[in-house]
């Protein structure tokens, strides 16, 4: 009798399993497809005006201001209240200030006015300024204060040194350059907190003009040497005096109140015939004798006897020299280059352009080979854009570094408007050339990072947006303003070094 079969050997498909697996994978790529696209989408889509923040100052109270002209912290602070990163949602603010008794307080608050890192007794931006007094904030970093030490953090509130020291400041004109005092002994951090030089100093002084030439070092014997930026020993502190001058090859320094050039071994190169070393040049260095400034080269033999009121080497072996109240440019044969005719002469190395202003304040632009390329009242030159802007006939052009005309709309690519100019008249104008603003005011500025314009007329002054619509009719008068600018209704305050905004 044959035996019944209680299965198949053969296999069957579950054609209704099959379906649901395949539809379930289906749904499972077009959701990470879906995904994916809103992801990139939202990575390339960039904001058409940044979200920066700046001071306000309003009713002698202290806010702040954001990109839109919107009131992000309202003014009621007696201080200013610092922007350390206008790109930050970070801001610093000091009350109960008793300047009898130099007391004060501080603290960090976000826009939203909550107070940040309350574990600090205090919290500062780190201040510095240049040459000319203009002032900046080292960039992502802030010192605090704990147990009454000072360290210092980032802008994220990560700490970068610890607090172990009894003052940090920076070293004034250079960035990226931190001083640190502990027991009464000095030493150096980069904005990093990295330790630079040992706190076994009692000074340490700038070498030229940039962190990168270097540093000069007081020891507690009062001697001097130079250390490079990467902490490196490069004079031993044994000279009676060090000079702040940079050159990669050589030093000036002082032996018996005597100025001396030495290189880097700490041989004698130069040491006599002139009262001061100014600068080390290309071929040698500039000179004083009994008030006057000359040159003289490595071996000693003087080039351009000192008749010159000033001397300085602007460009390899190019000079800019003035006599008689008026400035030119030499070459080592003082041959002239630049004939002696202007108030003031500068070079741009980035943009290779000389630029000599005369007692006008007309600007005369000059190329490398010392052909004369322009003329006019130079408004700005802006080397990381590569574009100049002059005033010319009363009207503004705009040219790049090879002296090309360019128009506005190449220039400032990302504007929506752009100003015009007809029958004496400003209006604006897209970037087809469409008039998206009649021509009937009497100046105009172009629309500046936040997305306005400030337009005047009748002597007074009001803003547009990028749509070109009125968001303040001419109201202000601005006579006394070094910059017009304006953030909807808030103006830039006359003191343009402290870069707030006002009502007023």
């Amino acid at each position: 009798m044959g035996s019944g079969r209680r299965y198949s050997d053969e296999a069957k498909l579950n054609y209704k399993k099959v379906f649901a697996v395949i539809i379930a994978i289906i749904v499972v790529i077009m959701a990470i497809i879906v995904i994916k696209n809103i992801l990139t989408k939202a990575k390339n889509t960039k904001p058409l005006v940044k979200n920066n923040y700046v001071a306000l100052y309003q009713d002698e109270k202290w806010g702040i201001l954001g990109s839109n002209g919107e009131i992000v912290i309202e003014p009621m602070y007696q201080e200013m209240i610092i922007v350390v990163d206008k790109t930050k949602d970070i801001f610093l603010c000091t009350y109960d200030l008793d300047e009898e008794n130099g007391t004060y307080k501080t603290k960090v608050i976000n826009s939203k006015n909550e107070e940040m890192w309350t574990n600090y007794e205090k919290i500062e931006a780190l201040e510095n300024y240049d040459q000319a007094g203009n002032v900046w904030y080292e960039e992502n970093v802030l010192k605090v204060q704990k147990d009454g030490k000072w360290g210092l953090i980032d802008l994220e509130g990560k700490e970068l040194a610890p607090t172990i020291y009894d003052n940090i400041q920076t070293l004034k004109g250079l960035e990226n350059s931190i001083l640190v005092e502990k027991e009464g002994h000095i030493g150096l951090l980069n904005n990093k907190g990295a330790q630079i030089i040992d706190t076994q100093n009692t000074q340490i002084l700038s070498l030229g003009e940039e962190y990168q030439n270097g540093y000069i070092t007081v020891n507690q014997d009062n001697k001097y040497g130079v250390v490079s930026f990467s902490g490196e020993k490069i004079l031993e502190n044994q000279y009676e005096k060090i000079e702040n001058i940079y050159s990669d090859k050589y030093f000036v320094i002082q032996e018996n109140g005597k100025q001396q050039l030495i290189d880097r071994q700490g041989n004698k190169i130069l040491t006599e015939n002139f009262d001061e070393i100014k600068q080390i040049a290309n071929s040698g260095i500039i000179f004083t004798r009994q008030g006057k400034y000359g040159f003289m080269n490595f071996e000693g033999n003087v080039i351009m006897e000192p008749t010159y009121d000033n001397l300085k080497e602007i460009n390899t072996d190019i000079f800019l020299a003035n006599k008689e109240g008026k400035a030119g440019v030499i070459d080592l044969e003082q041959n002239e280059k630049i004939a002696f005719n202007y108030q003031n002469i500068s070079y741009d190395k980035k943009a290779g352009i000389y630029i000599a202003d005369d007692e006008n304040y007309q600007s005369t632009l000059i190329d490398s080979n010392f052909e004369i390329r322009l003329l006019g009242i130079l408004s700005e030159i802006n080397t990381d854009s590569g574009y100049m802007k002059l005033k010319m006939e009363d009207d503004y052009k705009y040219y790049n570094f090879k002296f090309e005309e360019r128009n506005i709309q190449d220039i400032l690519k990302t504007n929506k408007i752009y100003t015009s100019k007809q029958n004496g008249k400003y209006g604006f104008v897209d970037s087809k050339g469409n008039i998206v603003v009649d021509y009937i005011y009497d100046d105009a500025t172009e629309l500046n990072e936040y997305g306005y314009a400030a337009v005047k007329k009748d002597g007074l002054w009001g803003a547009i947006n990028s749509n070109g619509e009125i968001v303040i009719e001419p109201y202000y008068n601005l006579d006394n303003n070094l910059k017009i600018d304006l953030i909807g209704k808030w103006q830039l305050g006359l003191d343009l070094n402290m870069n707030y905004y006002c009502d007023k």
